[in-house]
């Protein structure tokens, strides 16, 4: 079977999932009953083709779980994060268009690079 195009992660992979990546992790925090984080998704599976090989997307119900997500002081959802070498480098709340996150990615990647 084929890994869906955005995964699921929770608490107790978090760290090896997100933190532990050498490239940067865009996280949906998001929940069931949410119809704007629903709206998300398929701006999000596109974000995770555009950016392959040079980012991963992965979703995290805040709903089942909790502690990640108060963790980062999620309060309202959807809020996507980009995190890079373990660090949240952007926090975009409520529900946006692809060129907005393709914006933070973009900022992230491009920091990323003139660092190293």
């Amino acid at each position: 079977m084929r890994e869906p195009i955005v995964a699921e992660v929770g608490d107790a992979d978090f760290a090896t999932a997100v933190l532990d990546q050498p490239v940067p992790v865009v996280v949906d925090f998001w929940g069931e009953n949410c119809p704007p984080c629903r709206a998300l998704a398929p701006t999000l599976e596109t974000l995770a083709i555009r950016y392959r090989g040079q980012a991963r997307v992965v979703k995290l119900d805040v709903h089942t779980h909790s502690r990640t997500a108060a963790a980062y002081g999620i309060g309202s959802i959807p809020t996507v994060m980009v995190f890079r070498h373990g660090e949240p480098q952007a926090k975009l709340v409520g529900l946006r268009g692809l060129e907005a996150y393709t914006a933070a990615l973009d900022a992230v990647l491009a920091a990323g690079e003139a660092a190293g």
